[in-house]
Order: structure tokens, then sequence, then C-alpha cells
């Protein structure tokens, strides 16, 4: 058996969210020892660049938290042209939404519907369309923006497990994003409907959006859908939400996306970056 597959094999049994409120607890202690200690070894550990944060000293920030999600200086992602990176990561798969179908890795597809709560009618929009799978790693930038322009009409949080989101888990454990908790956010934008899923991961503390707060992860219960009457609104590369340490964006179009050649699965993308051809 490969390193890997035992890898995903040992995280079904885990305690996902206790070990993930565990973490998160930590992760907020405002212990100024303690808390810098874990800062400067994450530094290290992952060699994470704070001469592009807007607040480059690492103690300046009053939790693990506050620095885990640092935002940048104003003019560190420059959003391009078309579709744009959401988050900073590896862009893992890419391509057309096949059946109703996702590529998950290499031998694993999943369901559009699966992924969006169960919504048959909000997966029936995505037919034909297309996706892309953003993997942020523990050493990048954790704050999610907008792709495109668009108005968002309905939140849907998802229960589910977390397990880990890295490659080795993504090869072995199938129907992985549409099992893990997830928050659904639909959008209309000018290219047509948009469905941003931020999925949760073992050991992400939280997922936050910007117009909702804090949603805290609840191992059991059910779907959970908000609509928006009153309009939120929010600009292409503005950000939209955050993970609390690592975690991975799908998004799906319905209207079929023309990716740049130069793309690779599993290449290296920041936010901003353009993901469509000229």
């Amino acid at each position: 058996m490969s390193p890997a597959k035992l890898f995903a094999l040992i995280q079904y049994p885990v305690p996902h969210h206790l070990l993930s409120r565990l973490v998160g607890r930590l992760a907020e202690c405002r212990q100024p020892a303690l808390k810098n200690t874990l800062v400067r070894a994450f530094i290290r550990r992952f060699g994470v660049d704070m001469a592009e944060a807007a607040e480059p000293d690492p103690t300046a920030y009053a939790t693990f938290n506050d620095f885990f999600t640092r935002a940048l200086k104003d003019d560190a992602r420059p959003i391009g042209e078309g579709v744009a990176s959401p988050a900073d990561g590896r862009l893992s798969q890419f391509g057309a939404i096949e059946a109703g179908q996702l590529l998950q890795a290499k031998g694993h597809r999943f369901s559009a519907e699966a992924l969006l709560g169960g919504d048959t009618e909000a997966a029936t929009r995505y037919l034909g369309g297309s996706f892309a799978t953003i993997y942020l790693s523990p050493s990048d930038y954790h704050r999610v923006h907008m792709p495109l322009s668009g108005t968002l009409t309905e939140m849907v949080y998802v229960p589910g497990r977390l397990f880990s989101v890295n490659a080795a888990t993504t090869e072995h454990v199938p129907g992985l994003f549409a099992r893990n908790e997830r928050l659904v956010c639909h959008f209309d934008t000018e290219h047509g409907p948009m469905a941003m899923v931020l999925v949760g991961a073992m050991i992400v503390a939280a997922i936050e959006t910007v117009w909702a707060g804090q949603i805290t992860p609840l191992p059991h219960g059910e779907v959970q859908r908000i609509r928006f009457d009153t309009p939120v609104r929010l600009e292409k590369g503005q950000e939209m939400g955050r993970f609390k340490l690592g975690s991975t964006v799908v998004m799906a179009f319905a209207e079929p996306v023309t990716f740049a050649e130069r793309l690779d699965p599993g290449v290296k993308v920041q936010m901003g970056d353009s993901l469509t051809a000229p």
C-alpha cells in the first residue's frame, strides 16, 4: 500500500471536527509568547514572504488566525483579464463539466449536484459549463476573491466531514469535495450563473464570508439555505471570504470557459492571475 493511500485511509476514523475545534482554539490564543512562537515557526516551516503583507511585522497580529488570514499590500496581486484566479494555490483540475460530473483527480469524478448540496435545479444550470479547482496549501495567502463581478443570490451551508484536501487525499477519497463540509455561494454574473464553493478541510477552524462573517463548523445537521433579497454585489478581485487554515475553492460556471493553453493541472497560480485564453 502506498503512503498516500495509507494517509487517506487513516483519516476515516479520525474525529475531524473535534480536532479542528482544538486547533481553532489554539489559533485564537492571544498569549503573546505562545502566539508569536507559533507564527515564527510557521513562517520558517513554510517560507512565508512577509514583505508582501500589508502588515509585515509577524508579531503585530493579535492571534495566529489574524496572521494566517493577513491582508496583502494593495499592489501585491494585479487582477488579470477574463476569469481571474480567486486565490493563491495550485490549479489542481479544470475543464468541462461532463454529464454533470467534475474531475477530482485521475480516476475520480463527482457530481455537481452532490457538490451543491443535493440541489438538482442548481446543478442543471451547470450542465455543459466549466469548472476549476484551486487547492490552498498552508503557505498560501488565504483570502478568497471574486473571479468575476457578481451579485450573490443564495448561500448554502452543507455539513459534512473534514478530510484533508491535499493531493494524496484527493487521489484516494472518492467524492471528497462533495463529502466535506462546504459553503456554496451562488452568484449572477455578466457571464451567467457562477457557484463559488469553499470546501472545509481537516484543522480548518472556520470559513468566513465578507457578508455573513464566520460560518462555524458543525459536525451534523441539515443543509441550510439563505436567500438574499437585498443584493450583495461584489466586484471582480474583491474579497469574498477566507479560510482559517488551508483548504480548496471549486468554481463552477454555467457558460463554457476557454482556459489558457499555458495551464496544466497542478500549476501554481496567484490570486488575480488570468485563467482564460486572450
